[in-house]
């Protein structure tokens, strides 16, 4: 055979491989872009069902990693930990192939409804309110019940508990572009210095001090003695002979009377069995703990840290080169598609959190410029809210009707959008995977991925807060109000939420329910 012949043959067994790799990954993932409804924490619930128990391609360890790594890194979360899941079990090709997959069906039905909303009258008719509000309920419903299962794997002690709580609380109170990544970087912070036990000795010091200062104290002023007839040798002191009395409720134990700690907390041996192997338990988990994590060859990533460095600085190279662009473009400024691609690929580097952060940030550097109205805004949210896939595919929507105001072709401005806002984050996680491939065994990035992943639970708790402050849209508030105004949008929240907790609704049957729902409440009242 000669050389052309061996060429040839080379071809044809690459591209042999390469169309069996397309077919599994479309195989797992075509799917996706379809039947995903509710946003990102129901996104990661069914990713962990797909890939952990079904299909096995990662295991727990790995998704809880790459559920903080696509937390704690801008742009949209559930996109990226797909990607990182198949970029990990077949490479950039798969990886980018599984985002096509995912993202273009919701995209382009975005697109399309981008292009009839664009050509409707200014007011709505009545039943369309209704229906997008129904949408808008059973969709907090479905996310509600989502942060819910994430938190029963998020929570592993009583720390990680406050820090869900406190996320969450601290979200709804505030809101900021720096806010959501300062916040998951003090819970990381929080469960690192507490794993370290950084503050256990001086706050042990200070407890013992404390401890001293009450027992000498009650030396001075004896509560469990009696005199005794006979008084000492040496003076008239009576001698204290202590009382075998049970003691009072809140009342001290003598040090002398107090039983040995051992060193695993419990009073003396283990004098059971069951104690012994608990006891055998905690030191091997300890030693576990302190063990390197050893990663499956095929969930290995086959590019360096050194690798994944160059791509991240090279993305923030760009990111500056098209923010100074802008600002140095001569008058009257840069065109409009250019402020667009700008505006997105800003707003797909600074956005922490995902699809809930960016639907006020979009609002700002979108409607504020006047190129969306308000009320064409808000029915994309509610839009988005009910499609499956990403909720950056919001976007799309926004540049298509950009582009229709000032006469640009819509499919050229929701192309721009699209690939605006999605690239940074897509880029950032790549390069960051290379780094994590050394990062990950450390003890002290284990212990801040726990605290990272209970503050990204509760900010899902704060989601929820947002989409029900603006989930009620009628006629006359345009702009949206909560839904717990009516008693109607109350219940079709109920209704997802515990049919999907007890009685096993999916998400895209829930959130179809509640647009029902939502007309069938226009039937009832308003018709």
């Amino acid at each position: 055979m000669g050389v052309a012949g061996r060429d040839y043959s080379d071809v044809s067994r690459l591209a042999r491989g390469a169309a069996r790799r397309a077919w599994k990954v479309l195989r797992a993932n075509w799917h996706l872009g379809v039947t995903a409804f509710g946003g990102p924490p129901v996104h990661f619930r069914i990713f962990n069902v797909k890939f952990v128990q079904k299909t096995k391609w990662i295991d727990e360890q790995i998704y809880q990693e790459l559920f903080s790594i696509s937390q704690a890194l801008s742009g949209p979360a559930s996109t990226k930990m797909l990607y990182c899941i198949n970029l990990i079990r077949d490479g950039f090709l798969a990886a980018l192939f599984s985002f096509l997959i995912w993202s273009l069906p919701g995209a382009l039905g975005m697109y399309g409804l981008s292009v009839g909303v664009a050509n409707i009258d200014e007011t709505l008719p009545r039943p369309v309110y209704a229906l997008l509000s129904g949408l808008n309920a059973a969709t907090v419903g479905v996310i509600a019940l989502a942060a819910v299962e994430l938190a029963h794997k998020a929570i592993t002690d009583k720390l990680s508990r406050i820090v869900v709580f406190a996320s969450g609380a601290a979200g709804m109170l505030y809101n900021a572009l720096w806010y959501f990544p300062v916040l998951m970087l003090a819970s990381g912070v929080a469960t690192l210095v507490y794993d370290y036990r950084w503050l256990h000795r001086p706050i042990t010091a200070v407890v013992h001090r404390v401890s001293r200062a009450k027992l000498a104290f009650g030396k001075k002023k004896p509560q469990n003695s009696i005199r005794s007839p006979r008084q000492s040798s040496q003076g008239d002191e009576p001698v204290e002979i202590h009382s075998d009395r049970p003691r009072r409720s809140g009342e001290e134990i003598p040090m002398e009377d107090r039983p040995v700690q051992t060193q695993h907390g419990s009073a003396g041996l283990p004098v059971t069995e069951q104690e012994a192997k608990n006891v055998d338990t905690t030191a091997s988990d300890s030693t576990a703990e302190n063990e390197p994590r050893v990663i499956p060859q095929d969930m290995q990533l086959g590019f360096s840290w050194r690798t994944g460095s160059i791509i991240i600085g090279l993305f923030f190279l760009s990111f500056i080169a098209a923010m100074v662009l802008r600002s140095v473009w001569p008058h009257p400024g840069p065109p409009l598609l250019y402020r667009l691609f700008s505006n997105m690929y800003l707003a797909g580097t600074i956005i922490f959190g995902g699809g809930p952060v960016v639907i006020p940030l979009l609002r700002e550097y979108v409607v504020a410029e006047g190129w969306v109205s308000p009320r064409d805004f808000l029915i994309g949210l509610a839009l988005i809210q009910a499609f499956p896939g990403p909720n950056f595919n919001f976007a799309v929507f926004l540049g298509s009707l950009t582009a229709i105001k000032y006469g640009y072709s819509s499919a050229l401005g929701a192309l721009i959008a699209w690939i605006a806002i999605f690239s940074p984050g897509l880029i950032l996680v790549h390069g960051t995977m290379g780094i994590w491939s050394v990062a990950r065994s450390r003890r002290w990035v284990k212990a801040m991925i726990r605290g990272i992943n209970a503050g990204a639970v509760g900010l899902i708790y704060t989601a929820v807060y947002r989409i029900w402050q603006v989930g009620y849209i009628d006629e006359g508030f345009q702009y949206g109000k909560s839904l717990g105004d009516d008693p109607w949008w109350v219940v079709v929240t109920a209704t997802s939420f515990v049919g999907g907790r007890w009685f096993g609704f999916s998400a895209p049957f829930a959130i179809i329910l509640g647009a029902i729902m939502g007309l069938i409440r226009y039937a009832v009242v308003d018709a």
